[in-house]
């Protein structure tokens, strides 16, 4: 999706922003026309003797109070409320943004990294539109009204306050422009943590299997260490300026009082100015006190919102045509056309090649089977077909129809895929096999597809069978028990296409047969089978052994024994046979 510029949400936000920024108007007026009361109680009561208007001030004061806290709470809600659903926006937006990239924005970029975005940054952005940006406004408006009633008091002793805000925003200006470059260090440590910590927990197991907790102990500590330096340079700054804001607004009000006791005392000035005045000074200091933290916070949210932006700036480099081809019903006829495939590593100067000319076609309802040493090019067909990349030469067409023509949605809803590396959710079994269709399976077919993954077994001898919850990636499961309930969720598709990724490698030989004679029972399903094991696509109605991006041999499992080459010497080595 397109990026929305963070003023294009407060605009959609306007009215209740507006009533927000009224009632904190409302509000800052309130308060200030506190002085103004105090003056003439000074003045008119105390030095005037009129004692009969003390009721009313005194009631104008509680009136003031009261008015205050009414606008104070509209304020506060108003603005929490409507920040809080333009930071959830936001979030969204964000997020429906990192699902439309492509497969090679996720192969450069890292997991913490994405989780820093999603959270961290959009907290501190969201922020700086809260209570952040609703202080900044605030500050703003309470020093305007405050120099209003200064100068109208006194222009000469206004000139000192108003001295004062220049050398403090001078001082927070500076500030700020040294913060930015630390948040910006801090951001970006922030995601390296996150990622650490992401890889270290979900892969603990390995972690501790080689026996490598100190060594990603120490890891750890490292990337901790400089985060820890990073936000020590920000604390340092920050403490060396704020003393400065703190010196000033300690003296203000002394200042204040020197000049105009003197000018009271030279009658240029009343009694009850002079109080009012120094009441003044008071409420002015607050927003200099704030400055520095305000600063801080708001340089924060800034350097987030450049790492969005960043985010925003990547495009997909998969899209799609205005106005796709719909197949009315997809057959499940595949063909590849001298394809070739290259692939730019992130840190590469240039692509290198994964595949090269590449042809097969597989009619409707049947199988073939890809086999291939690691790296030889297998999974890159199926990411090809399902078109995670496009390919460098050469076209892929399902049904005669270039899958480039055809809708991401229609292209991968139409293929069920199981995967080498089983991702399950931690949810209930039932719903990792409606993964896709959760809305158009029931219950009977989760079940009749966990039998022909034969799964059905060991998921009935669970306490709470198919509502069982299974851990994150399948934690609590083997390695054979997450295959057989990706398979189940593939079969419970019913998809006219049906691939498996080396599926069934941690199963026995007995299971994999069993599931090999569900599909030779598919008839109307069209199946590409990439695996190691010979048992695997033996059946299949063509073979094609890859070597180096290529295609070395092809046929039928008769017709490559009979050949005596690269299938049959890994059918030798799987089966133990001596030539």
């Amino acid at each position: 999706m397109n990026q929305k510029k963070l003023s294009t949400y407060l605009w959609e936000q306007r009215l209740p922003y507006l009533l927000a920024i009224l009632a904190m108007i409302i509000s800052v007026s309130l308060d200030l026309i506190s002085p103004q009361l105090t003056k003439r109680i000074i003045d008119e009561v105390i030095v005037g003797g009129q004692l009969h208007k003390l009721n009313y001030l005194l009631a104008g004061i509680l009136t003031v109070g009261v008015g205050r806290f009414f606008f104070q709470y509209i304020k506060e809600y108003t603005f929490d409320v409507t920040g809080i659903r333009i930071t959830a926006k936001m979030r969204q937006h964000l997020f429906d943004h990192i699902q439309s990239l492509s497969a090679d924005f996720f192969d450069r970029t890292n997991t913490g990294e994405l989780m820093a975005r999603l959270k961290d940054d959009i907290d501190r952005i969201g922020d700086g539109i809260t209570f952040v940006g609703m202080l900044m406004l605030e500050v703003i408006v309470h020093t305007s009204i405050v120099l209003f009633f200064m100068y109208r008091l006194d222009a000469r002793l206004a000139l000192i306050p108003t001295a004062a805000m220049v050398i403090a925003a001078s001082i927070a200006i500076s500030m700020e422009r040294k913060l930015d470059h630390v948040y910006e260090a801090i951001s970006e440590e922030t995601a390296s943590l996150n990622t650490i910590a992401e890889e270290n927990l979900s892969g603990v197991r390995t972690v501790k299997a080689f026996a490598r907790e100190k060594y990603e102990i120490k890891k750890f500590l490292s990337h901790n260490q400089k985060y820890y330096d990073l936000n020590m340079q920000q604390s340092k700054i920050f403490v060396t300026y704020h003393p400065y804001l703190s010196l000033i607004t300690k003296l203000l009000p002394l200042v204040i009082l020197l000049a105009g006791g003197w000018m009271t005392m030279q009658g240029g000035l009343s009694l009850g100015s002079l109080g009012a005045f120094v009441e003044y000074s008071m409420n002015i200091v607050w927003p200099m006190e704030m400055l520095g933290w305000l600063t801080n916070s708001f340089s924060a949210a800034v350097a987030s919102n450049r790492k969005l932006n960043r985010i925003y700036a990547e495009k997909p480099s998969i899209v799609e045509q205005q106005s796709p081809t719909v197949l009315e019903p997809v057959r499940g006829r595949i063909e590849f056309s001298h394809v070739s495939f290259s692939k730019l590593d992130a840190g590469a100067a240039t692509p290198y090649e994964i595949l090269k000319d590449i042809s097969f076609t597989v009619e409707e309802g049947k199988s073939l089977g890809i086999m291939g040493a690691t790296g030889a090019g297998k999974s890159s067909i199926i990411h090809l077909l399902q078109r995670f990349y496009d390919t460098t030469e050469g076209s892929v067409s399902i049904d005669h129809v270039d899958v480039k023509n055809l809708s991401l949605k229609q292209l991968r809803s139409s293929i069920s895929l199981v995967m080498q590396d089983v991702f399950l959710f931690s949810d209930t079994i039932t719903e990792n096999v409606k993964l896709g269709k959760r809305e158009r399976l029931d219950s009977h077919a989760v079940m009749c597809a966990s039998r022909d993954a034969q799964a059905s077994g060991f998921i009935e001898r669970m306490d709470k069978q198919y509502d069982t919850v299974i851990g994150e990636r399948g934690v609590g499961l083997s390695g054979g028990q997450k295959q057989r309930i990706s398979i189940a969720r593939a079969l419970a598709k019913k998809n006219p296409i049906l691939v498996l990724d080396d599926s069934t490698s941690a199963l026995d030989m007995e299971t994999e047969q069993l599931i090999q004679d569900t599909l030779r029972h598919l008839e109307h399903t069209t199946k590409i089978i990439i695996a190691h094991r010979i048992s695997s696509v033996m059946h299949a109605d063509e073979i094609i052994v890859l070597e180096n991006g290529s295609i070395r041999e092809r046929g039928t499992h008769e017709t490559l024994m009979a050949a005596k080459g690269l299938y049959y010497r890994t059918y030798a080595a799987q089966y133990q046979v001596n030539d």
